[in-house]
This record gives structure tokens, sequence and C-alpha cells, in this order.
């Protein structure tokens, strides 16, 4: 895969489930929802979205079909077990306890804990003392749940045909990794899968990733992807010949703005939709391969930049919205975070009006998917889908 827009092949999704009952008022903001989505409508909407893609030919799998596969193998299953169980947050008594109810599930059952979590008064019976489960209440947590697992494009990310599983920043989402390790390593699909990056990295989010042409990539530095994590994803990605040319955005570190494809994402070969404001205030900074070292240009224009990298002569940028009220409130709900199928061809959220009319007027075809419920995890449909297999796109440029 070496493009954002080349026509998807193969997408992982995951549809939510359980894990998003655990949200209350109490926890939402640590577990990083805005507001407590309605699950039956969220994953109504999902079915919708996941519909829209195998309607224009896209194999759709699903995370939890995919993790249950590779949990039928008995060492995935014993690793499963240590990814859910927290030993220094539960006490040495009561990991053995847990990790021993654990092990004796099926495979379906270990994917449910892992992804929906477990509270103290869903743990088997106690057995002998243990400090922690009397100091805890009920209903707290002793296996977090993944609410955010629903964005798939986060945890992992394929460049070409090698997949690098992120370094999560936050706490809520650090374990995600673990469910993307174990399937990358166990299911029979991914048997002959190289990895370029591994959780033990400095932190870079999948988010924060744009493939923008063969052999180019866009890496946000924020919130959630640090210089460091961008710089070592470069050296890994040059070592493996995935890319010539990484560019380094620096972006604003804050809620809306938590990763680069939630200000821009590839609609077209040479084409992105923008949020306004961020059209003249991104800059790149150009990582190349030294012979084994790197070097480090600029800090220039991100388009200029980006239009450089590629060997085109301007990289079209269609704006988010009409006025700065609305282009504010569409990039606040994912206006830029859409999901090309094929050049010139994106899933985005129906309710950015001003934005999907931008697009259309453009020469885009936008298919448009409710995104009420889905969208209260701050992610469209870019965040939702983990692109697997693309056709190559049609491209002349050489490397700088």
């Amino acid at each position: 895969m070496d493009s954002e827009v080349g026509r998807l092949r193969t997408v992982l999704l995951h549809r939510p489930g359980d894990e998003l009952k655990r949200l209350t008022p109490r926890n939402n903001d640590t577990l990083l929802f805005d507001s407590i989505p309605w699950v039956a409508r969220a994953q109504d909407e999902h079915d919708q979205f996941a519909d829209v893609l195998r309607s224009r030919g896209v194999e759709v799998l699903l995370l939890t079909d995919m993790l249950c596969t590779a949990l039928a193998e008995p060492a995935a299953h014993e690793a499963g077990v240590r990814a859910a169980v927290d030993r220094r947050r539960l006490g040495t008594d009561l990991a053995d306890v847990v990790s021993s109810h654990l092990s004796s599930v099926d495979a379906e059952s270990l994917a449910h804990a892992l992804i929906a979590g477990m509270t103290f008064e869903e743990l088997p019976a106690a057995e002998g003392a243990s400090l922690v489960r009397k100091m805890n209440h009920p209903h707290d947590f002793a296996i977090d749940p993944l609410p955010n697992l629903l964005f798939t494009r986060d945890s992992s990310v394929w460049i070409a045909d090698t997949a690098a599983v992120a370094s999560l920043a936050m706490p809520a989402r650090r374990r995600e990794t673990s469910l993307l390790d174990l399937i990358y390593d166990h299911h029979p699909r991914f048997a002959d899968t190289e990895l370029a990056y591994g959780s033990h990295h400095a932190p870079v989010e999948g988010g924060d990733v744009l493939l923008l042409a063969p052999g180019v990539l866009a890496i946000g530095v924020g919130e959630r992807t640090t210089a460091a994590g961008a710089e070592s994803l470069a050296r890994s990605v040059f070592a493996d010949d995935l890319a010539h040319t990484v560019l380094a955005v620096p972006i604003t570190q804050r809620r809306a703005t938590m990763h680069l494809d939630t200000v821009c994402t590839m609609v077209d070969i040479d084409a992105v939709v923008m949020y306004p404001l961020a059209r003249d205030e991104l800059i790149a900074y150009t990582l190349r391969d030294d012979n084994g070292g790197l070097r480090v240009d600029g800090p220039t224009p991100f388009l200029t930049a980006a239009a450089d990298a590629m060997d085109i002569d301007h990289l079209r940028v269609i704006d988010t919205g009409l006025d700065p009220v609305t282009a504010e409130r569409e990039q606040w709900d994912d206006g830029n975070n859409t999901l090309a199928i094929a050049p010139g061809t994106v899933v985005g959220y129906e309710r950015n009006v001003e934005t999907n009319a931008r697009l259309e007027q453009d020469g885009i075809e936008v298919l448009p998917i409710a995104g009420s419920e889905l969208g209260s995890g701050r992610g469209g449909p870019h965040c939702m889908s983990c692109p697997i297999s693309r056709d190559s796109i049609p491209y002349q440029g050489k490397p700088k």
C-alpha cells in the first residue's frame, strides 16, 4: 500500500460493543470520550459504514473476529492472558486468580475480557485474602475496557506491505497495541507480515501518519506523537526502504486537533481536505536518509514541502466550511477526517454538510454515513479504519 487514495481492497474495522457500555459520566473523560454514546445506535452507524465499504468492493475484516481466531492458538491465548492481567495493579494473589480464570476460558470469552474489560464484581469468586479486592469498589475496573479500539487507524498503520504497530501515548489506549500484536503475530492471515514499528518505541499513533504518495510520509507531531517517535519511525521506514521522504508536521496540542488526520486527509492523488486555519500555519521538517544517518531540513510551509516531496507542482486544497464558524464546527465534527476508497471518492460524516458540498464542487464523490454516536470519541471514517491493502496509484514522481 503506497497511498491514502488508491482503490481500497481490504480494511480492518472494529464494530463497537460492550466496551462502550462501560462509559459513564464518571469515567468518560479518562477514557477519552466527550459524551456517553447510545451504543445500539453507534453499532447501527458502524454497520452502515461497513456496508458502504462492502458495496464498493472492499473486504471488511472485523477486529473482534480476527482476535478470536488468533486466540484459538494456545501461544496466543497465553499471551492474551498476560496482556489482560496487570500484576502491579492487581497484586500477586489476585493476579494469579484472574490469570487462572482467563486461562480456562475460550477464545471468545478472553477476547471479550480483553476488549470490554472486567470489573472487580465480575472477577472469579474470591480465593484467599486480597487487599486490592477489598479496597476497590465492585464496579471499579480490574481490567480496563478499550472503547477507543473503535479507531483502528490509531493502533496500527500499513506502509507498503508492512504493518507498523503504534506506540499509543494516552494511558487509556496503551493496551490496544497488545491486541494488534496478537492478531499480526498469530492470525494465519498475517503469517508472513513484517513489522516496521512496535509499541516499545517512542510514541507514534496511526492517525498522525499519512501516506501522501509512494515513498512520501507525513507524520503529525503533537498531543499523541512525539518528535522522537516521528524520528524513530522515519529511521525505520528508511532502513526498510519503505519511504524516501518523511515530513514531520507540528500540530497544535489540543483535543480538536489530536492527530494530523483531524486537520487534513487525502481525497485524491493530488488533493487534501484541510481545516482552513491550518492551511497557512502548518509547517514541516523534511527528513531524508543520509547514508544511514538522517538529514533534517526546514521548516518550510507544509504544502510547499509536500508538493516538493511528491514531485508535483502543488497540492490542491479543499477547505473545510465556507466561513470561520462553520469551518470550526465541521472540523470539530471530523469534516477533515475522510476515508478515501478510490482516487476522488471518499466516505465522510453526513452532518458535515458544507464540507461535503465543497468536496463535491471540487469533483470529489462523497459517500455520506451517519455519525452522531460514533463521533462521540472524536473520530471520523479515517480514524475508524485501518486500510491493509490498496491498489497502487499512477505516479510519475522521482525521489529528490
